[in-house]
């Protein structure tokens, strides 16, 4: 068994408009960094659009209804806020970024692959359940891991969220729901100045690490090493998600932590440690943040270099 890349053409269809940081060429560095013979192992496939009642799991109806009736039909753009932008290609393109971490969950638990990265757009993680947000429409991880509990059964699901911002979105979604524990580090007070360390959700399974700006690896490794890794040995996650955003690199332009490219690579290795422990080595990953693209190419290789075991 090895790693598999779900991704979709569609991604590159959902137009933000012209200086938009989330913007199609953020997918084409990717996937471009992930050719090479380094990947000639690395299984890929195209995602399928997830349903509606694999939406309704993370989302309020009304919400999935507006987002995907505001697609325009023609080349104009509807802006949901002044960062959420729809384009003609926007529904198919969500659609299936959130189908891709639902198939990536079945295939793990299907025993099909130990892990799976899914190289998608739009992100997710600051999409609530009932508002779509911070360039995100659906919440692609939240979706994954409720569809975890529900078509699979488990009991004990985790969201490890390394992006420089707070995922306020799978945190709203998570926070009374039974089985879930949801982990983030990001940069305090940065957008959407969410994510204190007092926020611990209706379960308690809330953990919350937020960091100075400016801080660099050694604030970002003593967090999951003292913080997260024990809660999540603690919890014993059946299956684990990461909330993969690569814009808490020094390079990026989006916000003020000092990660380099080898911390990613670290911090996905951590992750797989724990998953071996506790949940068979499953893991799905999905892409969040990360807008300087050449520091995003680099990461997203480590990261998944990392899962294939040959970093």
């Amino acid at each position: 068994m090895t790693t598999l890349l779900y991704t979709h053409p569609s991604g590159l269809d959902h137009a933000t408009g012209e200086y938009h940081p989330e913007c199609p060429e953020r997918l084409k560095a990717v996937l471009a960094a992930l050719e090479g013979e380094e990947f000639s192992l690395l299984l890929r496939d195209i995602a399928p659009q997830a349903t509606r009642d694999q939406l309704l799991r993370a989302h309020d109806a009304e919400h999935v209804d507006h987002v995907l009736s505001a697609v325009p039909s023609d080349d104009s753009q509807y802006h949901i806020d002044p960062d959420t932008v729809l384009s003609r290609g926007s529904g198919e393109a969500a659609l299936c970024a959130a189908g891709a971490v639902v198939a990536a969950v079945d295939a793990v638990l299907g025993d099909q692959v130990r892990n799976a990265f899914c190289a998608v757009r739009p992100p997710g993680h600051h999409a609530e359940r009932d508002a779509a947000m911070g360039f995100c429409l659906f919440n692609n991880a939240a979706i994954g891991a409720l569809h975890a509990r529900e078509a699979h059964g488990l009991q004990r699901v985790a969201v490890v969220d390394f992006d420089v911002h707070h995922g306020n979105g799978t945190q709203h979604i998570f926070w009374d729901e039974p089985g879930m524990l949801y982990c983030s580090t990001h940069q305090e007070h940065a957008y959407p100045n969410t994510g204190f360390v007092e926020e611990t959700g209706g379960q308690g399974r809330m953990v919350n690490v937020p960091l100075p700006a400016g801080s660099g690896s050694d604030l970002f490794r003593q967090a999951f090493d003292e913080i997260i890794i024990p809660k999540l040995d603690a919890f014993r996650p059946q299956i684990i998600l990461i909330s993969a955003g690569f814009d808490a690199h020094a390079s990026d332009p989006l916000a003020h932590l000092r990660l380099k490219t080898a911390d990613f690579g670290w911090a996905t290795a951590r992750l797989m440690e724990v998953a071996a422990r506790h949940a068979e080595r499953r893991i799905v990953s999905v892409l969040e943040g990360g807008y300087d693209l050449n520091a995003l190419a680099a990461s997203a290789r480590e990261h998944v270099r990392t899962l294939m075991g040959v970093a």
